[in-house]
Order: structure tokens, then C-alpha cells, then sequence
């Protein structure tokens, strides 16, 4: 049977992060993060390495070139040999051109891209309600009342803006909240560019015939039931 290989796109607080690890541990496939290979590149001290980290020093971005030769190289470990979930990859029409290419060469083929669709007011609530347990469970201030307490409290001297204070009724327990997400700006400006960059992706996908759309709205195993319907379907 060929390889799983899938792309899954979706806007902040479309639930990229649970489908994901659904997927890898439904179909036995790794979720590839091109930030977190990105980040890994920190600690390492090969060429490639070493090349990645002067573009990051000197502020310039990473080629496509040098992008896709990270990806070469992930997608090339055992662990890979089945398929990949792609996130964060690719964000261009000319890597995504590149993929589709090295699968080819390798007798393997995109699988899907699959779209976690949101309306962009449910992704900037997600977003800005989003509040973490120590254990890293995730609740919102405005869909879970019944679990949390939670007010603004303003700045004694009035120099910031108030402050989100939530905590669990069960235990008390004070819960975290990002700080990028406490910002209203920064949320709009997540949605802005994931607007920018994924659009002429859609659409290049779109016209391949490649693009699922499932929708992120509903609740977390619902979603991770469509798309389960959706692989299998691709897969018979």
C-alpha cells in the first residue's frame, strides 16, 4: 500500500496541534513540524546545520532551497518510510511543486492536504480564550464555564491593560495563558498571515483536486471522525 503522506493546513485554533497527533497515532505516521525541525537545527553541528544557523544570525530568511533540503531530510529517516503528516509545509506553490516532485521521484504521491476549516471570529475566540493547565490541558474562557472561574483585573496603576486571571473550579489550580494570545493585535496579525501564505496554496492544491475540507468547528472527536472518514475513503 502506498504512503500516507499528508499535508494539513488550518488557521489558528482550528485544532492543527490535536488532529495531528490523532492522525500519528491512528496510522502510525510521524507529524513533521517544519518549526520544530527548524528549532532542532539550534543544537546540531552539521553543514547543513551550520547553514541554517548564519541565515538565522544574519536576519535573512531560509531559501526554498535550503527549506526543502530540511524536509529532504526528514522525510528520508525510517520513521518516514510510511508517510509524514506535513505542518507548516509547504508555504509556497514552489515548495509545494518541490514535494510533489521528490514523492514522485521516490514512486510515492500527496496523499490529501487536508484543510481544518474555520471561521476566522471561532479562530480569533479560540485564540484569545485560550487558557493552560500546569499539565498542559487546554480550556476557553468562553466555551467552558462550567470548569473554569475566570475575570479581567485591572492594573492597579493603570498602566496595562487588565489582566486575565482563570482558574479550575475543581482544584483552584491558576491557569496560563500565552502571552501572544493575550494580544488582540498579534492574534489578527497570526490570522493576516496565515491568510497570505495559505490562500495561493488552496488554491494550487485546489486545482490538483487535492483539497478535503473538514470542519473545525465542531467538537475534537468529531473533527478527528471526519477526517478518519476521509483517509480511509482516500485509502480504498
Amino acid at each position: 500500500m502506498a504512503g500516507l503522506y499528508i499535508i494539513l493546513m488550518g488557521v489558528q485554533g482550528a485544532g492543527k496541534g490535536v488532529q495531528a497527533a490523532f492522525i500519528r497515532d491512528h496510522y502510525g505516521i510521524p507529524h513533521v513540524s517544519t518549526g520544530d525541525l527548524f528549532r532542532a537545527m539550534k543544537t546540531r553541528t552539521d553543514p547543513l546545520a551550520q547553514q541554517i544557523q548564519e541565515i538565522m544570525r544574519s536576519g535573512k530568511l531560509v531559501s526554498d532551497e535550503v527549506t526543502n533540503e530540511v524536509v529532504r531530510e526528514r522525510l528520508e529517516q525510517d520513521d518516514a518510510s510510511g508517510g509524514v503528516i506535513l505542518d507548516g509545509y509547504p508555504r509556497s506553490p514552489g515548495q509545494a511543486a518541490w514535494l510533489e516532485q521528490y514523492l514522485q521521484s521516490r514512486g510515492e504521491k500527496l496523499t490529501t492536504v487536508l484543510l481544518l476549516d474555520l471561521d476566522l471570529y471561532q479562530a480569533f475566540r479560540r485564540a484569545f480564550g485560550r487558557v493552560t493547565s500546569i499539565s498542559g490541558e487546554s480550556y476557553n474562557i468562553y466555551t467552558a464555564s462550567d470548569a473554569i472561574d475566570w475575570q479581567y483585573v485591572d492594573d492597579p496603576d493603570k498602566q496595562y491593560p487588565p489582566r486575565l486571571e482563570a482558574t479550575l473550579k475543581a482544584t483552584g489550580e491558576k491557569l496560563i495563558r500565552r502571552p501572544d494570545d493575550a494580544s488582540a493585535h498579534a492574534i489578527i496579525k497570526r490570522i493576516d498571515t496565515y491568510l497570505e501564505t495559505t490562500q495561493p496554496l488552496i488554491e494550487y492544491f485546489e486545482a490538483k483536486g487535492l483539497v478535503k475540507r473538514v470542519d473545525a468547528s465542531k467538537d475534537i472527536e468529531a473533527v478527528s471522525r471526519e477526517i478518519e472518514q476521509v483517509i480511509d475513503g482516500l485509502r480504498k
